[in-house]
């Protein structure tokens, strides 16, 4: 399924071939949260952004619409108007990120719904049968992200109980792609590493969860809190021990520098809600350094907000007319700076892949890993 073509200063150019369609790799994963980017884009929108994977997420589409109700409308590519590949998180993020509305034993973890209060228990096994609903490309394993820092004691056997869930979830979702009334009966499950920011621990869990041969593996949580040079650090030790004929996947995934510097590492696949969210809120990025349209400076600035960039919004409006929109409070403008960032990701990818396969990536890595996190005056 993943053919690895060639590396380049250890960046790695890849082949993902999938149910629902080829994936070129390094590749961005644009994030539509409840089936739908932030900011008013379409799946339609998306083909035309360059986007190659749409990441839906589980906890929020099982309670609403539901999965039952995307099931019954032929799944997420039917329900969206997508005709490429899906990836579904598992709902393990959530065990993170609504720490107090949940409790977390070994069988799975009890919620508080975020939208009424209702009592709601996902573990291993209903992830996976909620993401064998919503028919994705690729389903992400059930683990527990754990805030960093943590105590080593907590996150060793959180690892440890991870680790049995991934068990779990293969188990589960064997069965699910066998059954006769499957969706997508080639859905894959991607496991994923955790263990903190402790070397010993993320190593030992790597090495274990690589002994399942599953079709791809992700790190998981970074980017929670810890400084970017830690990130690289775990990065940097991980890859080695993650599989090389498998994709690998740096969950929640970052700036454009962040990107580079992280392709370099060995990673292949990301996501991240940053393009979006900064999109609707007059933050967009550009080949020049990170821009912010408020700046009075763009008042009657008739050029184009890239000239470097080839989106329709780069192409059809100029700065003065996108500032005015934002500081008028247009729902317009929020999503011409979504349509701007997601292309400028999904180009920055493109770029990427052309560099290594030139050969080229050290020059473009030390020309744009400074200059894109520069903020333009």
């Amino acid at each position: 399924m993943f053919e690895l073509l060639k590396t380049n200063d250890g960046a790695r150019r890849g082949r993902l071939s999938t149910v629902h369609g080829i994936i070129e790799t390094p590749l961005f994963m644009n994030v539509a949260t409840s089936a739908a980017i932030k900011g008013g884009i379409s799946a339609f929108d998306l083909a035309e952004l360059k986007c190659q994977v749409m990441l839906c997420n589980t906890y929020h589409l099982h309670l609403r619409p539901s999965d039952g109700v995307i099931r019954e409308m032929g799944g997420l590519g039917a329900f969206t108007g997508w005709n490429a590949p899906l990836l579904t998180d598992s709902g393990g993020f959530q065990v993170f990120s609504l720490a107090k509305l949940r409790k977390i034993k070994e069988e799975g973890v009890y919620f508080s719904s975020h939208i009424d209060g209702k009592k709601i228990f996902m573990g291993p096994e209903e992830s996976m049968r909620i993401q064998s609903n919503l028919g994705s490309t690729i389903a992400m394993a059930f683990d527990e992200c754990v805030e960093n820092p943590a105590p080593y004691d907590y996150v060793k056997k959180s690892a440890e109980m991870t680790t049995r869930w991934l068990v779990r979830c293969k188990n589960e979702l064997d069965k699910l792609n066998a059954a006769d009334c499957t969706l997508n009966k080639n859905q894959l499950l991607f496991g994923i590493n955790q263990g903190g920011t402790y070397k010993d621990l993320r190593i030992a869990h790597m090495r274990e969860i690589a002994g399942l041969d599953l079709p791809g593996y992700s790190i998981g949580g970074l980017a929670v809190g810890e400084p970017t040079e830690i990130m690289y650090e775990v990065v940097d030790y991980i890859t080695p021990e993650m599989p090389v004929n498998k994709p690998r996947y740096l969950m929640g995934v970052g700036t454009p520098s962040n990107i580079i510097e992280a392709v370099a590492r060995g990673i292949d696949m990301f996501d991240c809600v940053m393009p979006s969210r900064n999109g609707r809120h007059g933050t967009v990025f550009t080949w020049q350094g990170i821009m912010q349209l408020m700046n009075e400076r763009y008042i009657t600035d008739d050029s184009p907000l890239d000239p470097e960039c080839n989106c329709p919004v780069c192409r059809n409006f100029s700065r003065a007319y996108l500032r005015h929109l934002f500081k008028a409070g247009e729902h317009l403008a929020g999503r011409l700076g979504v349509i701007h960032n997601l292309y400028f990701y999904n180009t920055l990818m493109e770029k990427i892949r052309e560099a290594i396969d030139s050969g080229n990536f050290v020059q473009f890595r030390a020309k744009y890993s400074p200059l894109l996190s520069q903020k333009r005056i």
